[in-house]
């Protein structure tokens, strides 16, 4: 991989920069998210009082513009108009990398209609931390905020459940311990990891097997970010008869009895001793 370093190189291009920002610890942030976010015309933010805490301790007073769920349509014509102008805008969310379970994507289209550049810069995600310590499959399912209601848990959880992929959740500790039961409903065979605080001062990581989750066994508080292990798919194929225990069968039915059979079949195999006996008595009724 060739690095870059020279600072002609790296010299900032107008556009819109989607900038992650820390989860937890301040101290989280990448020198290329402070040296962008500094020389920023304009920082699109959805909460401007948790985005001045970050900005403050790096001494960063570019101008903030707030951009949440609830403003963002209203907000796109001004945003699109400074950024034709060869603005330097970047677009932060309260914690994390933006867009992703958070506003941005309307902006993120208007940019590509309005052949506007966009660039990432990569750094904090929730999914992905939690992810490098559950030990589960690096193939995942990344869902977002649990669902609302219990239908729409229910219409969800069913495609997902079967997924043989890591699947990760936002939830609230309250809402988890009201959904401890659909969980182990829809996922019974899994593991899973609860985050909890992730990279702040109290974190905490609970592993537990599905059917093991009880409330009692743990304290939440907050947003949590919880890891579904893949499916255990069982191997089934040591439990019937295959096509070369029917020919040994076939072979050995007028010279060893039904027992002797049974018991050769059977050993080191999990197939069922009524199925091994059952395909004898029907062999030998046909002979």
């Amino acid at each position: 991989m060739n690095l870059q370093t020279d600072p002609k190189i790296n010299k900032l291009k107008s556009g819109l920069y989607i900038v992650s920002t820390p989860i937890g610890n301040l101290d989280d942030i990448t020198l290329r998210a402070l040296e962008i976010l500094r020389k920023s015309d304009h920082i699109l933010c959805e909460d401007t009082r948790v985005s001045k805490k970050l900005l403050t301790k790096y001494k960063i007073k570019s101008n903030l513009i707030s951009n949440h769920k609830f403003n963002e349509k209203k907000n796109i014509k001004k945003i699109i108009d400074i950024l034709k102008t060869q603005a330097i805008v970047s677009l932060i969310s309260d914690a994390g990398t933006p867009t992703i379970s958070d506003p941005g994507n309307i902006l993120i289209n208007e940019c590509v209609n309005n052949k506007i550049n966009l660039f990432p810069i990569p750094g904090p995600s929730a999914p992905i931390a939690a992810l490098s310590i559950s030990g589960f499959s690096n193939k995942y399912y990344f869902y977002g905020f649990f669902p609302e209601n219990n239908s729409e848990i229910n219409k969800n959880f069913e495609n997902l459940s079967k997924i043989n992929a890591s699947i990760v959740f936002f939830i609230s500790a309250k809402k988890f311990n009201r959904s401890i039961g659909i969980i182990k409903k829809y996922f019974l065979d899994r593991n899973i990891l609860i985050c909890k605080e992730i990279t702040k001062y109290y974190e905490e990581y609970f592993r537990f097997k599905v059917n093991e989750i009880d409330q009692k066994n743990i304290t939440l508080k907050g947003e949590i970010t919880l890891v579904l292990s893949e499916k255990k798919i069982e191997n089934k194929t040591s439990n019937n008869l295959s096509e070369s225990d029917k020919i040994k069968i076939g072979k050995l039915i007028k010279k060893l009895s039904i027992k002797e059979i049974v018991d050769l079949i059977k050993d080191g195999k999990n197939i069922p001793k009524k199925e091994i006996y059952n395909y004898c008595l029907k062999i030998k009724n046909e002979k």
